[in-house]
């Protein structure tokens, strides 16, 4: 049964104040969402509620979670903060039993349904939304195909949390079942199991380097990559070339596979990379000099996995069959979810959120002409229901106005350092409630109460086990994997699909945000490179130059 008891308290000081609705906001356990939004959130990302909100809703109701009814959000200082509403202890404890009857069949048959029925209704929908003649379009038109999208987008993250969920569940069944079996097993071995044979990153990371192969077979091609001082020079050099505007093709249907990406996938207003070419071109950049090996690297982590899978099994000779027969059927349902994981991110974390920022510019673009905005990406310094307003009335409402306030209050909160958590920490929603694990909980919460700080030490969550020691390069953004070396530590924030191609070069990985099922620890897995998570303060503490030695499986970063 869920326990109310307090942990811990903060309902703001001076350095932060908070803003309460009420007392009950106050009773809830709000963290900072770096995961997705580590940057001040957009007018308009807020206002149609995110990754949060109404989907969240549907996800505690069709699956009957009894760890919450809702998952909400708040602006605080500009950043998201997000809870999960808990459910009553009695409640909860009624709902336990449905749940857990009914998760195996969606682990079960969730990839079925995925390939079958929800893939293909995505890909229509995203047909749709490609094809939408929004440049002959009028403003009225733009503005019904604004709703539909969001109906889209809707839709989308309601099937997000199917697969999401469903996979979470059946990793998270394969851990517990494996404890009970063979008690605590090192967790880079199941790290090496926890990986997807199949799945849109690899394909991705494979197409990109049969880029990098084209570059190879063509010595005028090789000679302008070799020449270029940066991507946007070696993009010059290529367009006024035959044969670099014949790879520049190549390059254009690999942005229209899979360059509906921006740096911060959970936002608007990053610019994507089906939009410039030139983050894609710093990546093949990277691939031809170090000469990325995918097939070696795709079977180096295969391989991984099979041992590691052999090794459990080995641990479980001369046990009972019944056992037996439980660590292959929780193994079954793992390993067949496991692509899941980075199918969702690929069709729903970025390409859906990528389309709805290319509709709004496209609304964006045509309030432009008609004189309501200076830029198109204004658009995303509105909330969604001012727009409405500014455009039914553009000449009685102030839209230019709020634009303006909007854009000054963007700036203000880039100067303020948010806090990881607010309101009331309870031992229900700190060590009950599965999903904030996703964010480094309870390990963040608890370093933070007992924790004395060692000057040169950064503590995180245990991600992907191993020690790599090298130059660290902090990374903030996508437009800088071209200064990553091959062998050197790279630091950032957070990790998404986005930044899968930079991996092949780094020997290791820390980051501010994240949890041993974050983006950032899985792929980290993936490529069986050292990872420390959920820092919190990595990109504070360590400087690109510095010589840093990760501990994967401690958590810990020393810097040297």
């Amino acid at each position: 049964m869920a326990s109310t008891k307090v942990l811990a308290r903060f309902y703001g000081d001076k350095d932060f104040p908070v803003e309460w609705k009420n007392e009950q906001e106050k009773e809830l356990f709000w963290f900072f969402d770096d995961n997705h939004c580590p940057n001040p959130i957009s007018p308009m990302y807020f206002s149609l509620h995110g990754w949060w909100g109404p989907t969240c809703e549907y996800m505690f109701r069709r699956f009957n979670l009894n760890t919450g009814t809702a998952w909400i959000a708040k602006r605080i200082h500009g950043y998201v903060y997000t809870t999960v509403v808990p459910r009553d202890a009695a409640d909860a404890a009624e709902v336990a039993p449905y749940y857990q009857w009914i998760m195996p069949t969606y682990a079960g048959s969730c990839m079925g349904w995925w390939q079958q029925r929800y893939l293909p209704e995505v890909k229509s929908n995203f047909q749709y939304l490609d094809t939408f003649p929004t440049e002959t379009a009028t403003l009225e038109e733009l503005m019904v195909f604004l709703e539909e999208a969001i109906d889209i987008q809707e839709r989308h993250f309601r099937l997000h949390w199917i697969l999401n969920l469903s996979q979470f569940q059946a990793s998270l069944t394969f851990g517990a079942v494996v404890k009970e079996l063979l008690g605590d097993v090192d967790s880079q071995v199941l790290g090496k199991v926890n990986v997807s044979k199949a799945d849109r990153n690899w394909e991705s990371l494979k197409e990109l380097w049969k880029l990098k192969e084209l570059v190879k077979a063509d010595r005028e091609v090789a000679s302008l990559f070799e020449k270029g001082a940066d991507s946007a020079a070696i993009l010059s050099a290529l367009k006024g070339s035959a044969a670099g505007r014949s790879f520049l093709q190549k390059v254009d249907a690999y942005a229209r596979e899979f360059g509906y990406k921006a740096i911060y996938a959970h936002e608007y207003n990053g610019k994507l990379a089906v939009e410039d070419p030139t983050p894609i071109i710093g990546e093949v950049k990277g691939y031809y000099a170090s000469d990325f090996d995918y097939e070696a690297t795709y079977r180096k982590c295969i391989d991984e996995q099979t041992g590691a899978i052999a090794l459990l099994r080995g641990k479980l000779a001369g046990r009972p069959q019944a056992e037996k027969d439980r660590f292959e059927e929780a193994l079954r349902l793992n390993l067949s979810m496991l692509p899941l994981t980075a199918d969702h991110h690929f069709y729903f974390d970025q390409s859906t959120y990528a389309r709805m920022r290319l509709v709004l510019l496209a609304v964006g673009r045509k309030m432009v002409k008609e004189g309501l905005l200076d830029s198109a990406d204004d658009i995303m310094l509105l909330e969604y229901e001012q727009l409405r307003r500014y455009v039914g009335n553009p000449k009685e409402y102030d839209g230019r106005g709020i634009i303006a306030r909007a854009r000054q209050a963007m700036e203000r909160a880039g100067g303020i350092t948010p806090r990881d958590w607010v309101g009331t920490v309870t031992q229900q929603n700190m060590y009950e409630e599965p999903y904030h694990t996703l964010w480094g909980y309870p390990e963040k919460f608890e370093r933070q109460q007992k924790e004395t700080k060692v000057k040169g030490q950064v503590h995180g969550v245990p991600a992907s086990a191993g020690v790599a020691e090298g130059v660290a390069r902090v990374v903030h953004s996508p437009s800088e994997f071209n200064d990553v070396k091959s062998g050197e530590i790279m630091v950032c924030v957070m990790t998404n699909p986005a930044w899968v191609v930079v991996f092949p070069k780094i020997a290791g990985l820390v980051t501010d945000a994240g949890g041993a099922l974050s983006h950032s620890a899985v792929v980290a897995r993936e490529f069986m490179i050292p990872a420390v998570v959920g820092t919190a303060s990595a990109t504070k503490e360590i400087r690109t130059g510095d010589t840093i030695r990760v501990d994967g499986g401690a958590g810990l970063v020393e810097i040297l």
